[in-house]
């Protein structure tokens, strides 16, 4: 005996249709006070200590965008070296929590403020990151040259990939962060696992400028 199929009842325009329950539903767009209801939200990051003297000497830049802008507050806590951020009765939206707390955490990455601020204004950028080691596993001289080859030469190679890519690369021994658009710090991903995992930089570069170009006709 074949089963029944379940059907649901949907009313439209006053009248009634039976439709498979498997329809995915849709829902209508959300209003400004039901996205954010207006409860105080936290979120805290954590100062490396190689970045607790550029934080102070940058905290007027970093406090007034934040403020002024995003209207949430920050304040900055030596003793636990973080950097808290909540809230406010005048925050427009709740993304912008997230948005400042993005901002601060890639300053502490390395990230310039010119450079960080595009977190604050864009919802499509974002900061990615690539451990050397989970590309190629390397000791001692092999990996010291490969991460200069990221490196190049009075930092040549890392600028190239940066513009073709436009993209903010920042390197911390094996750490590498990336600062752009998804499919931008794709692509930067790319040539610098390709630079690990040891190409030559001319071809990587020959690489790049074709993918830019497509990336270009894109855009």
């Amino acid at each position: 005996m074949e089963a029944a199929r379940t059907t649901n009842t949907i009313e439209i325009e006053g009248s009634t249709t039976s439709r498979p329950s498997s329809l995915k539903p849709k829902f209508a767009p959300l209003k400004a006070h039901e996205i954010y209801s207006g409860d105080v939200q936290f979120k805290t990051v954590t100062v490396p200590p190689h970045r607790y003297t550029p934080l102070k000497k940058a905290w007027l830049d970093i406090f007034t965008p934040i403020d002024e802008k995003m209207h949430i507050d920050i304040k900055f806590n030596p003793k636990t070296r973080t950097v808290a951020l909540k809230t406010r009765h005048d925050t427009p939206e709740v993304n912008n929590l997230q948005k400042s707390a993005d901002f601060v955490h890639a300053f502490t990455l390395g990230f310039d403020i010119e450079d960080a601020i595009i977190l604050l204004k864009a919802d499509d950028f974002y900061v990615g990151y690539l451990i050397v080691d989970e590309v190629k596993r390397l000791n001692g001289e092999h990996l010291s040259r490969a991460i200069s080859r990221l490196s190049g030469k009075g930092g040549k190679t890392k600028f190239s990939i940066e513009n073709a890519t436009k993209t903010r690369i920042v390197i911390a021994n094996t750490n590498i962060y990336i600062l752009g658009s998804y499919k931008n710090i794709e692509v930067a991903k790319h040539a610098l696992c390709s630079l690990i995992l040891g190409s030559l930089a001319a071809k990587v570069y020959s690489k790049l400028r074709a993918v830019s170009a497509r990336l270009a006709e894109r855009l």
